[in-house]
């Protein structure tokens, strides 16, 4: 377990990191781990994890949500802590007129309506016992959406950054917080194949297609993307005791990528 100089008040907590496999989701659910979390996640398929439970469901499917809520309340009994961090996009590149409704819909029941479905499936027991924390993880791509590929993904997060925002109203004065994280460039495992692709296609090394994809979203000032950790480490803050007071905002972890206040 992770040697801390300061008590996070996590051990012992019964967390849900949907999405918590790979990636940052995975980062996440190593570090409340550390923390002294119990901790259940879920997937699509059944793959290695350090949580104590891996539930195969498609968070995207209405379906998929209510066996993760039903298997997580007979794994832990209730919820302390509820992170949302699945997401992500399969869009065709194009702009907006490659894009059709089934599409959009992909999108929006991926990274919206999964964190509709699994607050609601899990808020009443937060609320019945007065306390409870839920992280949203969006993106900054809710300010800078990519037209090219990922509007539909950038439309979908800048809703759950503003769901976010008003389900904390409602159910903050009951003892329940709610904040969204918003990470940039991160250099998860698929980024990483990403890159080694497009480096390959190029006939370039690694570190200047990294760059290269850099630029291309404008400019990272710190020189170099997100590690997952850097973005769990970012997240177990959020839910520990040190950010008790923190509710309806949303924290950018970006390296600097997006250029305005």
């Amino acid at each position: 377990m992770q040697t801390t100089s300061f008590d996070e008040g996590l051990a012992g907590k019964r967390i849900l990191v949907t999405g918590g496999t790979n990636g940052i989701g995975e980062a996440i659910v190593n570090r409340l781990v550390d923390a002294g979390g119990l901790v259940v996640t879920s997937a699509r398929t059944k793959r290695d994890s350090r949580a104590r439970l891996v539930i195969a469901a498609d968070s995207s499917t209405a379906s998929g949500i209510e066996q993760i809520a039903i298997q997580t309340r007979r794994e832990l009994g209730g919820l302390d802590i509820l992170i949302n961090s699945v997401g992500g996009s399969s869009a065709p590149a194009g702009g907006a007129l490659a894009l059709t409704d089934e599409v959009w819909m992909e999108e929006l029941n991926l990274n919206l309506l999964s964190a509709v479905r699994i607050d609601r499936a899990m808020l009443p027991g937060m609320l019945e016992q007065g306390s409870g924390v839920i992280v949203h993880v969006s993106s900054i791509q809710r300010t800078l959406p990519l037209h090219d590929a990922t509007i539909a993904y950038a439309a979908a997060k800048a809703a759950l950054t503003n769901y976010s925002k008003g389900l904390s109203k409602d159910v903050s004065p009951r003892g329940v917080r709610v904040v969204s994280v918003a990470p940039g460039f991160t250099q998860t495992q698929s980024a990483v194949r990403l890159i080694e692709r497009l480096a390959q296609e190029s006939g370039t090394d690694f570190e200047t297609s990294r760059q290269t994809l850099m630029n291309a979203l404008g400019g990272i000032p710190l020189g170099r993307p997100n590690e997952p950790e850097e973005v769990a480490e970012l997240v177990a803050f959020v839910v520990s005791n040190r950010a008790s007071s923190m509710t309806g905002c949303e924290l950018v972890i970006d390296g600097g990528n997006v250029p305005c206040v």
